[in-house]
């Protein structure tokens, strides 16, 4: 799977201004989760019942980030990353959801973002990546309409606090894995398998979301949210893989396209959802609507999808039973014979540039990024030659990602205004229900010791980021 090309084929040059980051999520790497006055989160109740995690895995240690930040933060510079996404948990910031706010937990971060700077680094901070604090799912979670409140309160204290210091923000991540993983199908935290509550909390993601950008917006600072797009696909010509492909398309893109960008929810939806259409009130869609200065993709494979009877079901967690497109429980996903990763997704590039072109052409512009895309593969650490340590080769992730800014580079071309790139992830991780299992990382972590060793793709990424674009890269 490794390419080779000429040098004349691989010389793409991106804009100079173009972000270079990679990415990572609180409760995936920080660990600490009981030091300083941490709380508990969904993922921590969801992880520590059995059955719920592969392997009874949990993210009390993960990498250990929350101790080895500045560690990590040198390993970023030193691969030459112009940017680092990372998210906040709000269980570190204010352990009850509202009320008293931790100190502890608030300077973590604050020492976090002034350490990127220092390096040069642009911190990117995600206010929600899936880790409610457990009080507020205890009150409702996010099918309660008074969560979005909440939210919009721990948005504009993150702001007091670090405002003055970071210029982008996003908001939520990939509201379709919070909402529909965590509500319908129970594949993520807090497992509840409740079709209707999930289409609540969609809506109350994006009205978080709206209300929160009404804080974090102005004085220089950009709002955006991010995310998951999938290029969806009709299995074959016939009608009913057809009206698949344009259901799962509804909930899975356009369902947050159209609220984020047009400030309505599409008409044929809804009309689908029936009963379980989200409850919208008076002026909602007019704080959803517009309310992104920039808007981040996340894209890992695309979709093959049938109406047909007897066809599996998305690879959504190592546990999955019960189906996460609300109204759409027929719709099967069949594979073409691409190559897949150790997740099983297939991969297609050529998802990340239609997805791309798709948000430009059919939305009004906003400047895009793309802030997560890789890969998992079953990573091996041999031993380095002359003594140079240990070294981790991983052609398939380089193949993978150079196949992707190729895709990146493609939509630059046909004048899609995208602005960056972020691999997913910069560390191996706790990888949700796959446990320590799955490893994405651009950096090998030994988890048993948290060293660090990074891959192949590390060095090449690095290269990639030295000169501006794809050109010939040794590793």
């Amino acid at each position: 799977m490794t390419i080779q090309r000429s040098r004349a084929e691989t010389e793409l040059k991106f804009p100079t201004d173009f972000i270079w980051g990679a990415a990572t999520a609180a409760y995936q790497i920080e660990g600490a989760v009981s030091e300083d006055g941490r709380g508990p989160s969904i993922w921590d109740t969801f992880a520590h019942t059995p059955g719920k995690v592969l392997g009874g895995d949990t993210g009390d240690v993960a990498t250990d980030h929350y101790h080895r930040f500045r560690e990590d933060v040198a390993l970023m510079a030193s691969l030459g990353l112009t940017a680092y996404r990372f998210s906040i948990s709000w269980s570190r910031v204010r352990p009850g959801g509202t009320g008293p706010v931790n100190a502890k937990g608030l300077d973590f971060y604050r020492r976090l973002v002034d350490t990127l700077l220092e390096a040069g680094i642009q911190p990117w901070p995600t206010l929600y990546h899936w880790d409610l604090p457990q009080p507020l799912e205890d009150a409702g979670g996010w099918p309660a309409r008074d969560t979005a409140y909440r939210f919009a309160e721990y948005a504009q204290l993150l702001c007091d606090a670090l405002g003055d210091r970071v210029v982008n923000w996003t908001t939520i991540n990939e509201p379709w894995c919070a909402a529909f993983l965590g509500y319908a199908s129970g594949d993520h935290a807090p497992g509840r398998r409740e079709p209707g509550a999930s289409l609540n909390a969609a809506h109350h993601l994006l009205l978080g979301h709206g209300l929160a950008a009404q804080s974090l917006r102005g004085e220089g600072r950009n709002v955006g949210a991010s995310v998951n797009l999938y290029a969806v696909s009709p299995a074959s010509d016939a009608p009913e893989d057809v009206d698949a492909a344009r259901r799962i398309d509804g909930l899975q893109n356009r369902l947050f396209l159209d609220a984020l960008l047009r400030g309505t929810y599409p008409e044929d939806v809804i009309a689908d959802l029936g009963d379980f259409a989200p409850d919208v009130h008076d002026g909602d869609m007019k704080i959803i609507g517009g309310s992104v200065d920039q808007l981040g993709i996340n894209y890992y494979n695309r979709f093959f999808v049938t109406g047909k009877e007897g066809a599996a079901r998305a690879i959504t967690s190592p546990f999955a039973e019960a189906s996460p497109w609300p109204a759409s429980e027929h719709v099967g996903f069949v594979q073409v014979g691409r190559p897949v990763t150790a997740m099983g997704w297939e991969i297609d590039e050529s998802g990340l540039s239609e997805v791309l072109t798709r948000v430009a052409e059919e939305y009004p512009s906003v400047p895009l990024y793309v802030t997560e895309n890789g890969a998992a593969f079953d990573d091996v650490v041999a031993e380095g030659e002359n003594g140079d340590g240990p070294r981790v080769d991983d052609p398939d992730r380089v193949a993978y990602i150079e196949a992707h800014l190729r895709a990146c580079h493609t939509a630059i071309s046909a004048g899609v205004p995208l602005r960056g790139y972020f691999c997913w992830s910069l560390l191996d991780n706790f990888e949700w229900g796959w446990g320590y299992a799955k490893r994405f990382g651009l950096v090998y972590v030994d988890f048993l010791t948290q060293a660090r060793i990074p891959k192949t793709s590390a060095q090449w990424y690095s290269s990639v980021i030295g000169q501006g674009g794809l050109g010939t890269i040794n590793t």
